[in-house]
């Protein structure tokens, strides 16, 4: 078999994707829009923009086997592009066919395209558990673009003679994390007063240790050709017993404060973090049983050994 190219290799999930090919020894190339000074592995290739890229060359200087699609314009809950809109399709839907058309002219036997839940909406209500059948509802530019190329990479599919695979992924956490789930973290490590204790939600979440496992299984089952999966642990928890879930691994009692959810909402919005807040008040639970029924697929860790490895990575930089 050829090798394994990844695209967005230094973003958090590429980053954790390459270094476990590397060390199950299975040969990759990691595309990057420019290479970092520091960077001395010649398996990562810099491609410029990745929305004007020839990705011709990264495919056929040695054969590539299969595309592990993770780069995209990621959610921004403050987004200062001038055409927001026209941004995120130009990176997530453009850019995906370009690698589509590229990939079926080298002859890439497959396609694994990493989209999210948010085609499915912002929530699920309480008790609900959506599934891979139950109809998209983006209902923001990042999740319309997310859609949008999805559909792109299901008709390529069946019209030609490439194989493609849709993993829809919940929030992703492991070392290296940034964004919400990093600040949630440092707070807990501060021993911050948390207004989170009355929140009863049920929310799905992805350990960047199982993602990996799940795209190997993506990558190599000859069932995940044309097929869309959830990923997820399978341990839905609330707000507060995530935030007490990340005490135990970093051995800190959490602070959490009991603020009824209206006050709650309030203040978030008197300081401009509505959305965020909704995030943590909300649920959002998904069902990943297609997955682990058709393609084997366990996760092979528990939500507290992923936390143990953020932890654990946490002392490393401190010390």
């Amino acid at each position: 078999m050829g090798k394994v190219l990844v695209t967005g290799a230094y973003g958090f999930i590429g980053a954790a994707y390459c270094a476990h090919l590397a060390a199950r020894k299975i040969p990759y190339v990691g595309a990057v829009r420019a290479r970092r000074a520091d960077e001395s592995r010649p398996e990562i290739v810099e491609v410029g923009d990745f929305a004007d890229a020839d990705w011709t060359e990264p495919l056929v200087a040695e054969p590539v086997d299969c595309i592990i699609h993770l780069a995209a314009r990621a959610h921004r809950m403050k987004d200062d592009a001038p055409d927001p809109r026209a941004a995120y399709r130009r990176q997530n839907v453009e850019v995906t066919n370009d690698l589509l058309e590229a990939a079926l002219a080298a002859q890439v036997r497959r396609l694994v395209f990493a989209s999210s839940v948010k085609v499915h909406g912002e929530a699920t209500a309480p008790g609900v558990i959506l599934r891979e059948s139950d109809p998209v509802a983006p209902q923001d530019d990042y999740a319309r673009s997310k859609a949008e190329a999805e559909a792109w990479v299901r008709e390529f599919g069946q019209e030609h003679a490439i194989e493609t695979v849709i993993l829809r992924l919940p929030l992703v956490y492991g070392p290296g994390v940034k964004a919400n789930f990093a600040v949630l973290v440092d707070a807990v490590r501060e021993r911050r007063v948390l207004p989170l204790g009355a929140i009863i939600n049920q929310r799905s979440l992805l350990g960047v240790t199982n993602l990996c496992a799940a795209i190997d299984a993506a990558r190599t089952h000859p069932l995940a050709a044309g097929e869309t999966f959830f990923v997820a642990d399978g341990e839905d928890v609330s707000t507060p017993e995530l935030v007490r879930a990340i005490g135990v691994a970093l051995a800190v009692r959490p602070r959490l404060w009991r603020c009824p959810l209206q006050l709650l909402l309030l203040l978030a919005t008197l300081a401009l973090r509505r959305a965020a807040a909704r995030r943590l008040l909300e649920s959002f639970a998904i069902d990943s049983a297609k997955i682990r029924r058709t393609l084997g697929w366990t996760p092979p860790l528990t939500l507290a050994d992923e936390l143990q490895c953020v932890a654990q990575a946490l002392r490393r930089a401190r010390s």
